[in-house]
């Protein structure tokens, strides 16, 4: 899934902010930015389940060889 952060404003002026597609506390290092861009602070926080899921990290090594034909 793609990261995304997606916004809602009401009429009265209250904004509602929602990060998807990171799994984990990673979440909530949005929240400065989502201040930032907004310029206004965070009253309420509530976590969707991805912030209880693992974040799962996969890392490959890659070994290349080559084979030299000896004379």
């Amino acid at each position: 899934m793609t990261k995304q952060i997606k916004l809602r404003i009401y009429p009265d002026g209250i904004v509602q902010a929602e990060v998807e597609g990171v799994k984990g506390k990673k979440c909530t290092n949005y929240i400065s930015i989502i201040e930032n861009l907004l310029e206004a602070k965070v009253a309420d926080s509530e976590y969707t389940p991805e912030y209880y899921e693992e974040e799962i990290v996969e890392s490959y090594e890659e070994e290349n060889i080559t084979l030299k034909e000896g004379r």
